[in-house]
């Protein structure tokens, strides 16, 4: 696929998943920026769109380190629904608590020397205060409707459309990719300085993989699940 300047971000990652660690290390955004053309990311994120698409045209397939993406276009949301609990919910439920143990012994040992560490802090905090609320909301609202909509069986809702919780879990999605953003500059980009210890490494690795997870579980929903929902809604309302 030759990348053209007008095609969504979103659909060039559905397209080639090769291209997610690339946007990333540019900082583009694909998941809550999805819906952008090439181009206004490349604008959003400070980078030249003609260099971007040229680096994009030379990347390797598959690239290393990329999980090759399912075609969940054409699997049931059912199964994509499944994946999303089982890949990426749960990764975040045993994850986010071991972060949260490294977390306390890097403040601990290395705050007075690397005070930024502090609003770190702060900023995973915030983030797993978002995030575990927000899976649940999910799990017991959105994904439960979406799934008796696929067997016709959706009827009323105290919500009225499925657009309106998708709208709010897609708003809670914007803040997180507002902390990952800030949370990648205040590191510089997970950047350990020369005396950090094994520990703080491991803690670095650990947000920086989160970063990633995050970035394709948003994309996942903003991008696949909720267009797709919401077409078949409209579809059974006709």
């Amino acid at each position: 696929m030759n990348a053209e300047l007008d095609i969504k971000v979103g659909e060039l990652v559905m397209a080639r998943p090769e291209a997610m660690r690339y946007f990333e290390g540019l900082g583009i955004d694909y998941c809550c920026g999805g819906h952008r053309t090439l181009a206004e990311a490349c604008r959003a994120a400070g980078q030249a769109p003609e260099a971007v698409l040229k680096g994009l045209e030379a990347l390797e397939l598959p690239m290393a380190g990329v999980p090759s993406l399912r075609d969940w276009k054409a699997a049931s949301l059912t199964d994509l629904i499944g994946h999303i609990i089982a890949t990426h919910h749960e990764y975040l439920r045993t994850e986010l608590p071991r972060l949260d143990v490294l977390m306390a012994k890097v403040l601990a040992v290395h705050q007075e020397r690397h005070p930024e560490l502090a609003r770190v802090g702060e900023i995973f905090r915030a983030l797993a205060g978002d995030l575990m609320p927000h899976l649940i909301k999910e799990e017991q609202i959105l994904f439960p409707y979406i799934q008796r909509m696929e067997k016709g069986e959706a009827g009323s809702s105290c919500f009225g459309s499925v657009q309106s919780p998708i709208r709010v879990m897609e708003m809670e999605h914007e803040a997180v990719g507002g902390l990952l953003a800030e949370l990648r500059e205040l590191t510089s980009a997970y950047a350990v300085p020369a005396d950090g210890c094994a520990t703080f490494r491991a803690l670095y690795d650990g947000l920086e993989t989160l970063e990633r997870d995050l970035h394709l579980h948003i994309y996942l929903e903003n991008q696949v699940l909720h267009p797709r929902a919401a077409a078949l809604e409209a579809e059974l309302r006709g």
